[in-house]
């Protein structure tokens, strides 16, 4: 048996596009990529957190370019990607994270909060990949897309209709955009978090609902950001070069319990 050099995990000579880059799980990636040697563009719609990390990344021997973003519209969508190209710059890794949740039942759920979200977590995702495909096809560019979804896309838990609908559609986008780009060397894939410990939800996994939360998954514990960095690298990188149109999921066995 012949026995090959494995391949090694570095994103040198790789631009890397974050969106919803401001803070949380986004902001983790950017850092991820960026120590991993990509040019970091942050996207968002506030421009100030945006500066202040492209600072830090910069401050620690990295690139970053800040670049303000509303997913949700199509010529803000494009207007970036034109932004970044003054730049000289060209996305290859696209990681399509901005997202938003609504915590209400269906039946108190507005029209205008259904659309938030799905216009957000969906259509956000699709204009984002659409753009960044058009653009690395015309570079004769090969890529990589990476759409953050859930493991509320495979099961459900109550009070978020919208959130669990948009995470499942977007794993059947991901499908979808593999299929029809794989011709052109981009792949599309996606990485679906469990429970994940961030700022945001902090304060309510101390409470007992939380804490009984945390007793359904069977490590028993919650997710930290650290957890995605080794599935977020692999999609980004070359060791997953036969990769697409596949879901890796970091959920600490929550999807095979059956609480």
């Amino acid at each position: 048996m012949t026995i090959t050099k494995t391949t090694e995990l570095t994103l040198n000579g790789k631009t890397a596009l974050v969106t919803g880059a401001s803070g949380g799980l986004g902001e983790h990636f950017a850092r991820v990529l960026a120590a991993a040697g990509a040019r970091v563009i942050l996207a968002g719609r506030r421009p100030d957190p945006l500066t202040r990390l492209a600072e830090n990344i910069t401050d620690e021997g990295g690139q970053a370019l800040p670049v303000t973003m509303d997913v949700t519209s199509s010529t803000g969508v494009s207007g970036a990607f034109d932004r970044i190209r003054s730049e000289g710059w060209l996305a290859d890794i696209v990681v399509c994270n901005a997202g938003v949740v609504t915590g209400t039942k269906s039946l108190d759920t507005s029209e205008d909060d259904w659309d938030k979200v799905l216009n957000t977590n969906l259509k956000g995702c699709w204009l984002v990949a659409n753009e960044a495909a058009k653009r690395l096809i015309a570079a004769e560019t090969p890529g990589s897309i990476i759409n953050i979804t859930s493991i509320l896309g495979h099961r459900v838990a109550s009070n978020v209709a919208p959130y669990t609908t948009s995470k499942a559609a977007l794993e059947q986008l991901t499908r979808a955009l593999a299929l029809e780009w794989a011709r052109h060397g981009i792949r599309v894939n996606a990485l679906a978090p469990g429970y994940i410990e961030t700022d945001l939800n902090r304060d309510f996994f101390t409470t007992d609902p939380g804490q009984a939360m945390i007793k359904r998954i069977p490590q028993r514990r919650l997710g930290q950001p650290d957890d995605l960095t080794g599935p977020l690298l692999l999609l980004a990188s070359d060791l997953s070069a036969y990769m697409t149109g596949s879901t890796l999921v970091a959920d600490g066995g929550h999807l095979q319990s059956t609480l």
